[in-house]
């Protein structure tokens, strides 16, 4: 990882050309609001707490101390909150975006990893890996409202974008629990493939696609049946589910490459990009049609990926060859490998500014900082502008965007 080290002592001549690179963007519409605000938060497992960076400024704001293990963070689309699961003190910390202060715990179930927020901001859902259940939150009083049952070492708990359905991914069970959120009650419990993780669910709520570790033998299982349970093989590839939502079947398994550990969707629900580990490729999915159409191949390891609010770009963290690969989804090619820190992990972009997003963020596991790439639009082009160090082993990051009210 020679070469990130090598751009860590160029900073300094980045520096000098900031002026020209801001007069650049404020040609091109990046232009903020007055009393605007945007603030990157970085979960760092291993030093319990969370760097804030100032994405105007970009420089590490503040340090906020957590609980033990830090891991999945999130932003509130309606209030100036950000909330961090503690993964070994079993909490959930809730941050004052406005002050950048620790301002609530929430006691959870045992070995929580992620938590997703309703589109309308008044629900939170985690899943407790060690306690087989999931805490659903009411992030207005800060507090659980109820603990739901569900199947062996629960992954993840998604929330659909109409706020009615949670999907959960049981990775001991090989299944999906299916919780409707107005009753808090699990509806069904569908077996899907081996060893499920992450989850995405399409934009009209109707269908949810499930990524699995392991292939199961699809000759063997009669998804629209029920009849007979698809059984696991041991060749490599990994699976997607996909279940429909409105009747909770399984409808089809979709192979994909070796060892797929993330989902990454279109805004628009398109089309979904599949990171395979193990196989150096990212599999496209379409969703309509629930088929994979292709596989491209990217860097070492791809581990997250992210699409551009405009549905046009596909950015992938690698993590084995410490880069970021840019993928052209209108044109079907590779168009670029920008190089970053030592085991890159967790991405995100920046929210549009007048339509435009300028700069992607990617949290450098092993190097423990976050590479800031600049994304020209209007090139397009791509380049690694600089790189902010963090706290000990960075896991997540969440952007959070607003407007302070005038005083």
């Amino acid at each position: 990882m020679k070469a990130p080290r090598q751009l860590v002592r160029r900073v300094p001549l980045l520096i000098s050309a900031l002026a020209l690179l801001f007069a650049g963007c404020r040609q091109q519409g990046l232009e903020y609001p007055a009393a605007y605000h945007e603030y990157a938060y970085v979960t760092n497992g291993k030093s319990n707490d969370v760097s804030v960076i100032d994405m105007r400024s970009f420089k590490t704001l503040k340090t906020i101390s957590v609980g033990k293990g830090p891991t999945g963070v999130a932003s509130s689309p309606t209030r100036n909150e950000v909330y961090v699961v503690d993964s070994e003190s079993n909490d959930l910390r809730v941050i004052d975006a406005e002050r950048n202060v620790a301002i609530s715990t929430i006691a959870l179930g045992r070995t929580p990893y992620f938590v997703d927020v309703s589109t309308n901001g008044h629900r939170g859902y985690v899943a407790n890996s060690a306690s087989n259940d999931v805490s659903v939150l009411d992030l207005e009083n800060k507090k659980v409202i109820a603990t739901i049952p569900v199947g062996a070492a629960p992954g993840l708990a998604r929330v659909s974008p109409d706020g009615n359905t949670v999907v959960v991914s049981n990775r001991a069970a090989d299944s999906v629990s299916i919780i409707d959120a107005q009753k808090l009650t699990v509806r069904a419990t569908i077996s899907v493939c081996s060893q499920p993780t992450d989850i995405a669910i399409v934009p009209e709520s109707k269908k949810a696609f499930i990524v699995c570790a392991t292939r199961a033998d699809i000759s063997r299982a009669a998804p629209t049946t029920g009849k007979k349970q698809a059984t696991p093989t041991d060749d490599g590839l990994g699976q997607v589910a996909v279940v429909d939502l409105t009747t909770d079947k399984l409808l089809t398994l979709l192979d994909v490459g070796k060892t797929p550990v993330h989902l990454a969707m279109k805004p628009d629900g398109g089309e979904l990009f599949v990171s395979n580990f193990g196989s150096d490729t990212v599999s496209t999915v379409e969703t309509g049609a629930n088929e994979v159409s292709n596989a491209q191949p990217m860097g070492g390891n791809p581990v997250r990926g992210v699409v551009s609010a405009d549905n046009s770009l596909l950015y992938v963290s690698n993590f084995g060859s410490g880069s970021v690969s840019v993928y052209s989804i209108q044109n079907g090619k590779f168009l670029k490998a920008v190089p970053v820190g030592s085991e890159p992990d967790a991405i995100a972009l920046q929210p549009a500014i007048n339509g435009k997003q300028y700069f992607l963020l990617v949290a450098d596991s092993k190097s423990n900082d976050v590479a800031i790439i600049f994304v020209n639009p209007d090139k397009p082009a791509w380049s690694l502008f600089t790189m902010i160090p963090v706290g000990l082993q960075p896991r997540q990051i969440a952007v959070k965007a607003f407007t302070s009210a005038q005083k």
